[in-house]
């Protein structure tokens, strides 16, 4: 079973035991999750899709682990004008696993 479900902003595609990466989520690891803004759900038999959001459907998720991609490097130059500006971001994540996606409309 697949799902489409938003999580800030951003949406997400993935089946039952799936480990993604979303934008840093502020709970701590090991907490059960609950996202209710499910866009589509597809199953074997049946695709449900939401008007903009399914009614009575929820993911189901745990939290795994808080990371921080890769650094990325930003430098800013200008030629001749002695000017020279060097700047590192690293952004965070939650890796979590979708333990459950709700299925309330079997028929």
């Amino acid at each position: 079973m697949k799902a489409i479900f938003i999580i800030k902003n951003n949406q997400y595609l993935a089946n039952t035991g799936d480990t993604i990466n979303v934008k840093k989520i502020d709970y701590k690891i090991g907490n059960i999750i609950f996202f209710k803004k499910v866009l589509a759900i597809s199953t074997k038999k049946k695709i449900m899709i939401g008007k903009p959001f399914l009614d009575k459907e929820y993911v189901e998720a745990i939290i795994k682990s808080h990371k921080k991609s890769k650094k990325i490097h930003i430098i800013k130059h200008k030629r001749r004008k002695h000017y020279k500006k060097k700047q590192g971001h690293r952004q965070e994540y939650t890796v979590i696993k979708i333990t459950k996606i709700s299925n309330n409309n079997r028929t």
